[in-house]
């Protein structure tokens, strides 16, 4: 989503992003994770389980909109992974080369030494570790949109509630997989995909107005089993609606829109019009003087 070919296509079709940077491997990125001097801002997002501390800072460079944060949480657990491979690396440097072969996370911190023949070829590289140590906790964002960094940070981390929809629409409604044989059938999938989230987002929040603590599986369960069904006693006809949950009355309520009564009489269903049968003009069809 990154790429220069995808940016420009959004661009160009005016249409806002809030997109992911890679900040070790894309040049502008890491120049403005790593030269940029500015302070950063400290924000506080309250989240269920407590608190996160995030420093934010905006920066412009070549006409391109990036916003850098910093999550100290991320940051602790980042210097943390990184002392336990330095641990590991060692202990394997010292039971020799073969322990390296085909670990990538040891060889990111490894560079060959200058020893004599007979020692150790690789060792640690110590310049490595301080250039990684800069990227702890650190995501870049780029962006176009009219939005303080806050809200940027907020609306990319409504990104995993769109990931998890796109695992829900192919695992729990099992729709995976599903083979495409045309531009146009893929783009319909991605759009209806795509739909239910504002549907997910709008039920999440008035859930959450309501005081409810559903999870989002119960809920849709609770939802299906709501419906509506006509029956005749008596000689006269009933709408019989099913019983609604407590969250689900909760929700409609905070949307305020009305339950119908649990049963109404109603007016019997009218007949099916069946189509008109044009007549042909003309003569009519001669007979046969044969006798069936």
């Amino acid at each position: 989503m990154i790429s220069a070919a995808t940016i420009a296509g959004l661009e160009q079709r005016r249409l806002e992003y809030i997109l992911g940077a890679r900040e070790r491997s894309d040049a502008i990125a890491k120049a403005v994770v790593l030269k940029n001097k500015d302070p950063f801002v400290p924000l506080l997002i309250e989240r269920k389980r407590g608190e996160t501390q995030l420093f934010a800072k905006e920066v412009t460079v070549e006409g391109r909109r990036y916003v850098v944060c910093r999550n100290e949480a991320e940051a602790e657990k980042d210097r943390r992974d990184r002392q336990a491979i330095v641990a590991a690396l060692q202990d394997a440097l010292r039971r020799g080369e073969k322990a390296l072969i085909g670990n990538t996370a040891y060889r990111r911190y490894l560079r060959k030494s200058s020893a004599a023949r007979g020692e150790r070829v690789f060792e640690i590289d110590v310049g490595k570790l301080a250039e990684e140590a800069r990227f702890d906790g650190i995501f870049v964002l780029r962006t176009n949109a009219d939005v303080t960094p806050l809200q940027a940070v907020l609306r990319y981390r409504e990104l995993l509630q769109v990931e998890q929809l796109f695992r829900q629409s192919k695992a729990v409604f099992d729709t995976r997989p599903i083979f495409h044989s045309s531009d146009a059938a893929i783009r319909g999938h991605v759009f209806c995909t795509f739909l239910a989230l504002p549907l997910q987002k709008r039920l999440n929040d008035l859930a959450s107005a309501a005081g409810s603590t559903v999870e989002w599986s119960t809920l849709l369960r609770e939802l299906d089993q709501l419906s509506q069904a006509r029956m005749r006693s008596s000689d006269k006809d009933w709408l019989i609606r099913t019983d609604a949950t407590p969250d689900v009355a909760a929700i409609f309520r905070q949307a305020h829109i009305a339950l119908p009564p649990r049963a109404r009489h109603t007016l019997p269903p009218k007949p099916p019009q069946l189509p008109k049968v044009r007549r042909r003009r003309g003569r009519p069809p001669r007979r046969s003087a044969t006798p069936s």
